[in-house]
């Protein structure tokens, strides 16, 4: 019998949701305590690997057992709970279709990096501050260049084995947000209203104007907001979704798109960044791309991007499934 979990954790205790010798993680917190409340030993399998330190919200994972006993599926959540590290909070635990796979079902997933400018010690734990004058429009323009099939080979960590580097972005922007506490608390503007589904960005224009809300609050939009401006930020967060992720790609995507914003790259350089998906057969039958630019091995594409940005402000915050989701 298969069952599906929905899950999220702080990633800030863990390296990564993948079991890995000597090290804590995600999945071998939840098979441990699966397998203490079942009596028997349960392999979990996850939508995807999370890098250390990065946080998970809506997370799917798939287990399965041939009888959990008189335990409803209901029942079981909740006494996973009790025993699970306050960092990790299961949302749900049900039935599945035996067919079902948490990670080779999922159509995209959509993940959102947070940063700061002002000394904020309610943000600091799940975002980046960096006091710099930043430039938005560049950094959108840049980021709609991601969208599309590319080779993403430059973002993805040296030395790690996959078949292919080609992903297909389907949305890719900055844009600015109000916090909770900052706004309820009365130390800054309303929060945006909930903003419709992004739709991806075609083209690589400038900043659009925000469409404006019933009190005129800016709402995030996937080009931008007019109060983005290099000085006066004070919080935004990028937002990227894809049929698939390299390991260490939106960090060191985010890190490079950082540089845009500085002036330290052109939108022109980061797009050299992006190769053409040129797929070449391979021994395996599967696609295989490694054109190089600069002409170096391909253990240096990693070198060509900017510095990879901290894990603790990123989330995986949507694994998306052609049916809909358990709700929590």
């Amino acid at each position: 019998m298969r069952y599906r979990i929905t899950l999220s954790y702080d990633g800030a205790d863990f390296c990564g949701w993948q079991i890995q010798s000597g090290a804590v993680t995600v999945q071998e917190t939840l098979e441990k305590a699966l397998s203490a409340l079942l009596r028997k030993p349960v392999t979990i399998t996850g939508a995807g690997r999370t890098d250390s330190g990065v946080n998970a919200i809506g997370y799917v994972a798939h287990f399965d057992i041939k009888d959990v006993g008189a335990l409803e599926p209901s029942e079981l959540g909740y006494k996973l709970n009790a025993i699970l590290p306050p960092s990790v909070v299961i949302h749900s635990l049900a039935q599945a279709s035996p067919e079902f796979h948490a990670r080779f079902d999922a159509s995209s997933r959509k993940y959102t990096y947070f940063l700061h400018r002002l000394k904020d010690p309610f943000a600091a734990k799940f975002s980046l501050r960096r006091d710099w004058d930043l430039d938005f429009e560049a950094m959108n323009r840049a980021a709609a260049l991601l969208v599309g099939r590319h080779d993403f080979a430059c973002f993805q960590k040296t030395g790690t084995d996959v078949k292919t580097s080609i992903c297909t972005v389907t949305e890719a922007f900055w844009a600015p947000y109000v916090p909770t506490h900052v706004s309820l608390m009365g130390f800054g503007p309303s929060a945006p209203a909930p903003a419709a589904a992004a739709k991806p960005v075609q083209a690589t224009p400038g900043l659009r104007e925000a469409e404006k809300g019933p009190a005129g609050e800016c709402h995030p939009q996937p080009r931008g907001c007019p109060d983005l401006s290099r000085t006066g930020w004070r919080y935004v967060y990028f937002r990227i979704g894809a049929d698939r992720f390299l390991r260490n790609m939106v960090r060191a995507v985010v890190g490079t798109l950082l540089e845009v914003g500085r002036g330290k790259r052109s939108a022109e350089d980061f797009a050299k960044l992006i190769l053409p998906a040129s797929p070449v057969p391979a021994a395996e039958g599967t696609e295989h791309v490694r054109s190089m630019p600069s002409g170096g091995p391909a253990g240096s594409l990693r070198g060509l991007a900017g510095d990879s940005v901290p894990g603790h402000a990123l989330f995986l915050s949507k694994v998306e499934y052609p049916f809909s989701p358990p709700a929590f």
